[in-house]
């Protein structure tokens, strides 16, 4: 058996698709069409035509008609047997057996068509087979794209950490270049850790210390700045002015919005009627952060779940280096691995749960952050799965129906939830019924977002259903997950940061967050 040609073509004999499995030349090819039209006969469906030199297989499919080109030496069984599965095939890659919907899909036909003959012999193949391979469908491709973009991700949240900074570094040297007097009430008994976060509560005093104003301020300019209550004022405006004007940090964001990523922005919650809070700069910063890797399997069950998390701390001088940080340790402290930096005096840690220098006469590093403490849990327990998310796919009357729902655990108010689900490759985007939140199509990486800005009480559950045409169920999977949470797995708090030199304690500041490594329903 061998098949020269198999072609579309319309009733004139016009060729709409032609894949040819020997050498020949265009004149030849379309000779061969067009004469075929005259050949066939009035009445009949499925039949064949021979001329001197060739033999016509063909099918009438509406107004086109699907056609096999062969020699007079091949089996007219096997040649009737391959155009079953063509015509078969034709309707799947083209349901409108239309000349223009043929134009249209001409390179899936094609493609098609190179399945299921090889040289002018049919190969051994299925139809699900031949949709399976020209869908080049790979779930090792969608595993790599999900960990692309989550390096994406974290790339974008460091680029939106380092912005932030660069602007704090520009107002505290306005601040510490500008006038003095803005500083002279800032000292206060204490520590405060952004809004956003847990609160740790904090005693104790000292403020920036004894010294007076911020920074390195002489003695004499802060009698002076004391003196002239009047000018105290205009620091704080030259601050508002700068932090309106700088708009550098926001504008590569800008472009990524515009591109189609999905940027999203941190929202700062302020009391009502509260007035905006003069920007204050933390001697000592200790940050508190969890790092959360989950696998969850598609039955719902929890294949893995793994907490990382340090303790960090920032000093900005020298002379607010010499401390020890008091920490306080909550019931569940057993389920946790903690390993301190090789520089922190163990046996004091072990005794007093308190971190310092393993030599009280050094400092601790400035300028930059170091970690002092960190732990680590591994477990097993479902309750622990702060989001758990079941899908379930069903296909029913030519199209493909999934419905995805999430139940959160009431440990944790989760902000910025992003489950992003995997989709076949659609030439139209999905229809979606029903959403409790926001979602988005995104056609470049064939995936469906759904957002819910916060997960707290009042939204404990929710479920999102969509539509699309027949699909795979396992083309759903894996489902990736991100969010953050001003939690932790951990209780863990600062107490007090006492001084080491003088005595007393040290102000301080600094955050709580929970966010994802990798989250997956696999």
């Amino acid at each position: 058996m061998v098949v020269l040609a198999a072609s579309i073509i319309s009733k004139s004999g016009k060729a709409l698709v032609s894949r040819q499995f020997v050498d020949m030349s265009r004149i030849r090819i379309e000779g061969l069409l067009a004469a075929f039209p005259k050949l066939v006969g009035s009445g009949k469906q499925h039949t064949y035509v021979e001329t001197e030199n060739v033999r016509y297989v063909y099918q009438p499919m509406e107004a086109l008609y699907l056609l096999l080109v062969t020699n007079k030496q091949s089996n007219i069984l096997e040649d009737l047997e391959t155009l079953r599965l063509l015509s078969k095939l034709v309707p799947e890659f083209c349901p409108a057996l239309d000349e223009e919907s043929v134009c249209k899909t001409a390179f899936e036909l094609v493609f098609a068509f190179d399945e299921v003959i090889s040289l002018g012999h049919k190969e051994n193949i299925t139809m699900a087979q031949v949709k399976q391979y020209t869908e080049m469908d790979s779930h090792e491709e969608r595993l790599h794209n999900l960990i692309i973009q989550s390096k994406i991700i974290a790339t974008k949240d460091e680029m939106k950490r380092k912005a932030s900074e660069i602007d704090k570094t520009k107002i505290d040297k306005r601040i510490g270049g500008g006038k003095g007097g803005f500083m002279s009430n800032s000292s206060g008994n204490g520590g405060r850790f952004d809004n956003g976060y847990s609160d740790l509560n904090a005693s104790g005093g000292g403020g920036f210390g004894n010294n007076s104003g911020f920074g390195s301020l002489d003695h004499d300019f802060g009698a002076k700045s004391r003196a002239t209550k009047p000018t105290t004022t205009a620091p704080v405006a030259k601050i508002g002015m700068q932090l309106g004007k700088s708009q550098k940090a926001n504008q590569f964001l800008e472009l990524l919005k515009q591109e189609g990523e999905v940027i999203v922005d941190e929202v700062q919650v302020t009391a009502p009627g509260a007035r905006a809070a003069p920007v204050i700069t933390d001697p000592i910063s200790i940050s508190i952060e969890e790092a959360l890797s989950v696998t969850l399997r598609q039955d719902g069950g929890l294949e893995s779940l793994e907490v990382k998390g340090e303790m960090a701390l920032v000093v900005q001088k020298t002379e607010d280096a010499y401390i020890r940080v008091q920490v306080e340790q909550g019931p569940n402290k057993k389920n946790f691995d903690f390993k301190t930096h090789p520089n922190i005096d163990k046996d004091l840690w072990s005794r007093e749960h308190t971190l310092g220098m393993k030599d009280p006469s050094k400092p601790f590093p400035t300028g930059s952050q170091s970690g002092i403490l960190k732990w680590r849990m591994v477990s097993k327990q479902e309750s622990l799965v702060p989001l758990m998310i079941n899908c379930w796919p069903s296909v029913s009357g030519g199209e493909s129906t999934v419905n995805i729902e999430y139940e959160a655990s009431k440990m944790f108010d989760l902000q910025n939830v992003v489950i992003q689900i995997p989709l076949p490759a659609l030439r139209e985007g999905p229809t979606v019924n029903q959403a409790d939140g926001e979602w988005r199509y995104d056609s470049r990486k064939s995936v469906l977002e759904w957002f819910i800005v916060l997960i707290d009480n009042t939204n404990r559950s929710g479920a999102m259903e969509f539509v699309l045409p027949p699909a795979d169920p396992s083309s759903f999977f894996p489902i990736d997950v991100k969010f953050t949470a001003s939690k932790t797995f951990c209780d863990i708090a600062v107490a007090s940061v006492n001084q080491t030199q003088g005595g007393g304690n040290a102000r301080f500041g600094g955050r709580k967050q929970l966010t994802v490594g990798t989250y997956h329903v696999v």
